[in-house]
């Protein structure tokens, strides 16, 4: 009998464990982002740039510095934004959370593939090793992310940084 006992008790535990951190993983974490500003990286200046957006949504999270993801709209062309702002080869979205309805990783990188998308560097080291990218397509609709650039990528995985990436804060 106290076999079985423990073994329930076991099992009770394991399950709410694993809601817990589901739970935590999907929406625990991640907050509402207040500020409504976009910004891309100036072809001249080389700085990051306040653009015009719409109907700006954003959720972010303390625990990662690559779950940032938010959308938003522009009237900005892509022909004026290709000249204006620094422009990237390549770019690839993360997923978001499945509530967060605007932010679709797949079909977003679909319109990267087909054209009708185009990426944009909204500003670098975000975070140490993080830069910010954007994506507007040509019906003006926006999408937002984080992604480990070189720095953050040799810092993640044990390489030596070097003297090329900034010097990273102390925690």
């Amino acid at each position: 009998m106290s076999g079985k006992i423990i073994g329930i008790t076991i099992l009770l535990g394991s399950l709410i464990g694993g809601i817990a951190l589901y739970y935590l993983q999907v929406y625990g974490f991640y907050e509402a982002v207040k500020a409504e500003e976009v910004a891309l990286v100036s072809v001249v200046s080389d700085e990051p740039e306040p653009i015009s957006i719409n109907s700006f949504d954003a959720i972010d999270a303390e625990s990662s510095p690559i779950r940032y993801r938010a959308c938003f709209t522009t009237d900005m062309s892509l022909a004026v934004l290709t000249e204006t702002y620094v422009g990237l080869e390549d770019a690839t979205p993360r997923n978001a959370p499945h509530w967060f309805d605007c932010f679709d990783a797949e079909a977003i990188a679909a319109e990267l593939d087909a054209g009708t998308a185009l990426p944009f560097l909204g500003q670098k080291n975000v975070d140490f090793g993080v830069d910010r990218i954007v994506a507007i397509t040509e019906d003006g609709r926006g999408y937002v992310w984080h992604e480990l650039n070189d720095c953050g990528e040799k810092a993640y995985d044990g390489t030596i940084v070097g003297e090329e990436c900034p010097k990273r804060d102390a925690e």
